[in-house]
Parts: structure tokens; C-alpha cells; sequence
């Protein structure tokens, strides 16, 4: 049995090794997919143009401006002459905000008032106009304690200082690459999984998979070998890069990673045999991962936090072996989380493992039957 069985998984890897395209395609693609979104899907906000109508022309509304133009996130600041031309620049998409200082601004400052910035914020470019603005808001504030600075403040005034564990510099591509090496994991165990049954239906071979010596249970083992491969390899290979191409920092132990990352797998490899077992054809295969990915990868947390869902949903996502296993790597990037806090996340994968394996065992035997 052993012998005939390493036969069929042998098999299997070398129908996709052998090929220099599937090669570069199982290796190259997630290392390239990881460098792009690791640049390109951020939240932070950078480089915005920001558009000026300062009706004061006063000593403190140009140490504002001054400020807000050296601001990390600013690049330039558009003058406007009049407020029709504020609008005009962020109706054209000219600039994110528009700032515009009334003309006693300055003289209700030097006079111990409240001075106000009416701030316009382009609602086509939602979440980057309201992330653009906090950080506005925090340039403002600053000069406000500095203004409030000049004079004693009362006994017992509260003040406020802000901390941000276990990423102190809210650098976001550490976050973005380290739940990549998730993501792309699944997503490439769920593709290659996927083709396996649909591929030998589509070349005319699944025939003699039926009249061949190898039981079910050793053509299951088989066709699922490939994708835990490809869904381990592509895991691992981006954790690498999240360490040490991108200086992420990995507190958690090192010895307990392989193995959430098998259990993950192994919940991943059991949704993509059920795929392969239901299309005829590759190109039905690849549709159903690509499906099927979308709500793993919504309901994960990776991209909108779970909490953010409704109730009934939040249950569902109980039910996605990525949500449970992005706390794990999150927590083991950032939070040192231990052997316990580490199992008390992983272990509902091994249930989802067993379930999906289970369903999808039954319809491939039902298909070879």
C-alpha cells in the first residue's frame, strides 16, 4: 500500500513540477503578489494634495500652513484665490482636502478665542479623506497644545498620551505581508487542490484512475498532497520575506508555526477537493477557487475587522479556518504569543480540517465509485 501510494504522489508532484511555467507560476507569482501589495495596499495615506483659501493672511495662519506643508503626508499645497476655485480643485479629484481659514483667524487666536479650519474633504475618496483628515486634525491639535503651552495650565488638567503596542511605528506593511503569507497560502492550496480531479477529467485520464491497482482513499491522499505542498511552501516562503525582506518582527516560537500552518492546510486542502470533485473542466476549477477565496478572505478579518460584521455573520466566520489562523499569525509577528495562546486559535482548524476533508472524501468516492 505504502509503495503504491508514494507512486501516486509522486505522480502528482511531478505533474506539476515538471512544467517550467507551473513552476514559475507556483513560486514566483505569490513572491510577486506579496512585493505589490505590500506597497500598493496600505491605508496609510501619503503624497496627497491638499488645496489652500487663507482669508486671514496672518501670522498664525501661515505658521499653520507652514505645519500642514511639512506634514509626512502632504506633498503640495494648492492656493486658491477664491472659494470657487476651492471647489473646483476638489471637484476636478485636484486635491483630497481643502483648507480654508476664515479671516479672523488669527486675531481670535492672539485674543485667547476659539479660532476655527473648515476643512472640505472630497467624499468620492471616503476612507482616504477621512484617514487624510485625522492626521490633519493631529496637526492642528499639536499647534493648539502649543498655543496652550505659552500659558500654565490649570491643576489637575488631564493630558494625553498615546502608545501603540505591538506595532509602536504602525508600520503597515509588517501587518499587510505577514497576513499575505495566509492569504496566498490559501489561496494557492484552494487553485492547486482545485485542478487535480478536474485536470484528469478534462485530459481523458480520469478513466483509468478507475481501473488503476490504488484504492480511493489513496487517490484522495494523493490529489490533496500537491496542494498542501504548494499552500505550505507559498506560507513559508512569505513569512521568509515578512522577516527579513521587510524587517517584520516574528516574537512568537518558532516550533509551533509549522504546525498551525499543516492544521491550516489541511482545512484549506478539503474545501479544494470538493471544488475539483464538482467541475468537469480546469477552467470550472479555477472559477470555484476564485469564488470560493472571496468570502474566505472577507470574512477573515484581513481587510475589515470581524467585529465590524453583523452577529449572524461574525458565526459564520467561526467557520472560516483563515480568521482563525490570521489571529495566530498576527500573534505570533506581534503579540509573542505563546504555545497556549497559540492553541487556543488553532484548534477549531482541526474540526474544520476533518469536517472538510470528510465532505469532500465522500464526493470524490462517489465520483470514482
Amino acid at each position: 500500500m505504502l509503495t503504491r501510494l508514494g507512486v501516486a504522489i509522486w505522480k502528482e508532484m511531478v505533474s506539476y513540477l515538471q512544467d517550467p511555467t507551473t513552476r514559475r507560476f507556483l513560486i514566483g507569482a505569490p513572491i510577486v503578489q506579496t512585493v505589490a501589495f505590500a506597497y500598493s495596499a496600505t491605508l496609510d495615506v501619503q503624497n496627497i494634495d491638499v488645496a489652500l483659501l487663507d482669508q486671514d493672511n496672518g501670522r498664525w495662519s501661515h505658521e499653520l500652513v507652514a505645519q500642514v506643508d511639512g506634514a509626512w503626508f502632504t506633498d503640495d499645497i494648492i492656493t486658491a484665490r477664491d472659494r470657487g476655485q476651492l471647489d473646483e480643485l476638489i471637484t476636478s479629484r485636484q486635491a483630497l482636502l481643502a483648507i480654508r481659514l476664515p479671516p479672523d483667524f488669527s486675531r481670535r487666536i492672539d485674543a485667547g478665542e476659539p479660532a476655527t479650519v473648515q476643512v472640505v474633504v472630497d467624499g468620492r475618496r471616503a476612507n482616504a479623506g477621512q484617514i487624510a483628515t485625522s492626521y490633519l486634525a493631529t496637526v492642528v491639535g499639536e499647534m493648539g497644545a502649543e498655543l496652550a503651552g505659552r500659558a500654565p495650565l490649570p491643576a489637575g488638567q488631564p493630558r494625553l498620551e498615546e502608545r501603540h503596542w505591538f506595532n509602536p511605528n504602525l508600520n503597515y506593511q509588517w501587518f499587510m505581508v505577514a497576513s499575505l503569507s495566509a492569504v496566498l497560502g490559501m489561496m494557492m492550496c484552494l487553485v492547486v487542490t482545485s485542478l487535480s480531479i478536474a485536470r484528469e477529467r478534462e485530459m481523458g485520464t480520469f478513466d483509468q484512475l478507475l481501473v488503476s491497482p490504488i484504492s480511493a482513499t489513496e487517490i484522495i491522499i494523493a490529489k490533496t498532497m500537491p496542494g498542501m505542498m504548494a499552500g505550505f511552501v507559498v506560507s513559508f516562503i512569505i513569512t521568509l520575506l515578512a522577516v527579513f525582506a521587510f524587517g517584520a518582527p516574528y516574537t512568537g516560537q518558532l516550533w509551533i508555526f509549522p504546525f498551525a500552518l499543516v492544521l491550516f492546510v489541511l482545512s484549506v486542502v478539503g474545501v479544494g477537493l470538493l471544488i475539483s470533485s464538482l467541475c468537469s473542466t480546469q477552467q470550472q476549477a479555477i472559477m470555484g477557487a476564485f469564488f470560493s477565496s472571496i468570502p474566505f478572505v472577507l470574512t477573515s478579518g484581513f481587510a475589515t475587522p470581524v467585529e465590524n460584521m453583523p452577529e449572524w455573520l461574525q458565526w459564520v466566520a467561526e467557520l472560516n479556518p483563515l480568521k482563525h489562523y490570521l489571529v495566530v499569525v498576527q500573534g505570533s509577528f506581534f503579540k509573542s504569543h505563546g504555545a497556549s495562546d497559540v492553541f487556543a486559535n488553532i484548534w477549531p482548524l482541526l474540526p474544520l480540517a476533518l469536517a472538510s476533508l470528510a465532505v469532500a472524501s465522500i464526493e470524490v468516492r462517489s465520483k470514482l465509485a
